[in-house]
């Protein structure tokens, strides 16, 4: 595999209608922020920035020793986010940049890595990931989002629905009321996105400029607007799937309780 030179930037927003304060959640002594800037520092990156507005956040990145770049208020979503970070820094166009959601705090290095690799090896505008979802639980699950690929492996939708909807297995049970258990043994592919995405500075100049897409609006997925306005987003199928982020108060509590573990298990203080 070729080296790749790229850049990540972790937008963080400390408003969150679900988990307030959420980048700054303590994860064995340190706020997640900085857990996900350590993870991302262990993929290879040549600089990792988090775009932040919020005070608090910057100054917890920077006692970790981490560089923070302090955006606007009012950007629609962390691609656009991540636009103003690059004209901040004044990045070329052909640098390589891949967005880390900031409530990651266990994303696999590995994955980052191989993000930017398929953005350079595919020659798309932008890039990303996919697993295999094998449990029909995950695949009519709204809050788990779906992507069905073209044949060259770029993305052709992404969705919160059960995509694609295998018809003759499906209809059955729907029509009784009742969600499929199962999936079809054969001739069915299905793939759960993974939140990450690698572009370059060019991309990220023309996307903060487009106007948002409806199909971003009632799916709340900000790659639609790529899609909508007619750019490749190629998509890497891993088999490693990471494990779930930070989004909801129990999945600060599973996350608290993973470190705790750890930690335990190391009989290392955290606090120490």
């Amino acid at each position: 595999m070729s080296y790749v030179t790229f850049r990540v930037v972790i937008p963080a927003r400390l408003k969150s209608s679900r988990l307030p304060n959420k980048p700054l959640l303590d994860l064995g002594g340190k706020p997640m922020v900085v857990r996900v800037c350590e993870r991302a520092q262990r993929s290879g990156a040549d600089t990792i920035v988090v775009a932040t507005d919020s005070r608090d956040v910057r100054d917890a990145v920077r006692d970790a020793g981490f560089d923070v770049c302090m955006t606007r208020e009012d950007h629609p979503s962390g691609t656009d986010r991540i636009a103003e970070v690059c004209d901040h820094f004044g990045w070329a166009d052909e640098t390589v940049v891949v967005n880390v959601q900031g409530d990651e705090p266990f994303l696999p290095p590995a994955l980052i890595d191989q993000a930017a690799h398929q953005l350079v090896d595919s020659g798309a505008d932008m890039a990303t990931l996919a697993h295999a979802i094998h449990d029909a639980g995950e695949l009519f699950n709204p809050n788990i989002c779906k992507v069905v690929l073209k044949a060259n492996a770029d993305a052709l939708y992404f969705s919160r629905a059960p995509i694609p909807f295998a018809r003759d297995a499906f209809s059955p049970d729907w029509q009784q009321g009742q969600q499929p258990q199962t999936l079809p043994t054969s001739g069915y592919d299905c793939y759960r996105h993974i939140g990450l995405y690698a572009y370059r500075r060019r991309f990220l100049r023309d996307y903060a400029s487009l106007a948002p897409s409806p199909l971003e609006s009632v799916e709340a997925l900000e790659q639609l607007r790529a899609l909508w306005h007619g750019y490749r987003i190629s998509v890497a199928v891993t088999d490693t799937l990471p494990p779930a982020g930070v989004d909801t108060p129990d999945d600060a509590t599973r996350a608290q309780q993973v470190y705790a573990d750890h930690f335990a298990a190391l009989r290392i203080d955290p606090q120490a």
